[in-house]
C-alpha cells in the first residue's frame, strides 16, 4: 500500500531544502529550490509531535511526512513533493509543454476535457468539487464525499459504487488521507482521473492505472502565497496557479 508514496518520495533529490513554509486555512504551501508546491490543509488523524524547524530541513525528509497519519503533517509532505513535481521545469521535462502558454487551454480543466467522453456513462467523483452537480446533465453521476452534501454518498459507498463505474474522478486529497491506494484499486475497471491542486504530476502514476492527472503548477508564487496567507480557497489557483491535465 505504501509503494505509491515511496515512489513519489524517491523522486525528491537529496540536496534540496525547505526555503519557506505556510500552513494556511485551506492550503499548505512549501517553497523549495525547485518551486512552490501546494496541498490541501487537512487536520485530524493521529496525534503526533508538532513539527518545528521546518524551514531549512531537507526537503526529502519533509516529503516523507506524506506517509504520516497526522493529516497536517501529511499535508506538509505532499506540498513538499509538489514543490518539485508540479513546477514549470518538471512539466517541460516530462511533456515538452510550456505551461506559461497554456493559460487559456481547455485541457487545463479535467472535467471539461472528458465531458464528450462521459456522455451517458456511469461516472463517480470522489470529492464534492464546485458545481459538480452540472455533470448530472451529461452522465449518470455519483458523488462520494467525506462530509456529504445533499445528494452525496458517504465514504464507505466507494466500496460498492466504484467497481461499477466507467469513469472515476478522484480528488488529490486522497493522497493526504491515505485513501488513494484503495480508491485506485476499486477503480481499476474504470478510466481514472486524479483532480486538484494536491495531485502530484508524474508519469509514475500511470503505472497505477491512472488515465489522467489534473494538478496545479504555480506560476506566480507571490500571488499564490498571498492568497494562501489570506485563507483563500479557490484564489490560490486562480491567482498565480495554472491547472494542467496530462493524459496517459
Amino acid at each position: 500500500m505504501w509503494k505509491i508514496y515511496d515512489e513519489l518520495i524517491d523522486l525528491i533529490p537529496e540536496d534540496l531544502f525547505v526555503l519557506d513554509c505556510m500552513v494556511g486555512l485551506h492550503w499548505t504551501l512549501i517553497r523549495s529550490e525547485k518551486g512552490l508546491g501546494a496541498a490541501m490543509t487537512l487536520k485530524g488523524g493521529q496525534i503526533g509531535k508538532e513539527l518545528t524547524n521546518i524551514i531549512g530541513m531537507p526537503l526529502k525528509d519533509l516529503a516523507a511526512y506524506g506517509k504520516s497519519w497526522n493529516m497536517l503533517q501529511a499535508s506538509l509532505g505532499m506540498a513538499a513533493i509538489n514543490s518539485v513535481l508540479n513546477t514549470p521545469g518538471n512539466i517541460m521535462a516530462t511533456t515538452g509543454w510550456d505551461v506559461t502558454k497554456m493559460m487559456e487551454a481547455d485541457e487545463a480543466n479535467a472535467f471539461s476535457q472528458f465531458l464528450p467522453e462521459i456522455a451517458g456513462k456511469r461516472v463517480a467523483v470522489i470529492g464534492h468539487f464546485p458545481n459538480i452537480e452540472s455533470l448530472s446533465r451529461t452522465c449518470h453521476l455519483s458523488v462520494i464525499e467525506r462530509v456529504p452534501q445533499s445528494g452525496d454518498y458517504p465514504d464507505p459507498a466507494s466500496e460498492y459504487i466504484l467497481p461499477l463505474q466507467d469513469y472515476v474522478f478522484i480528488t488529490g486529497t486522497a493522497f493526504i488521507n491515505k485513501t488513494m491506494p484503495r480508491l485506485l484499486e476499486l477503480s481499476r475497471s474504470a478510466k481514472t482521473i486524479l483532480v486538484g491542486p494536491s495531485v502530484p504530476i508524474t508519469p509514475i502514476l500511470f503505472n497505477y492505472g491512472v488515465e489522467a492527472m489534473a494538478g496545479m503548477v504555480i506560476l506566480d508564487e507571490k500571488s499564490c502565497w498571498q492568497a494562501g496567507r489570506e485563507g483563500g480557497k479557490t484564489k490560490v489557483f486562480k491567482q498565480g496557479g495554472q491547472m494542467v491535465c496530462i493524459r496517459r
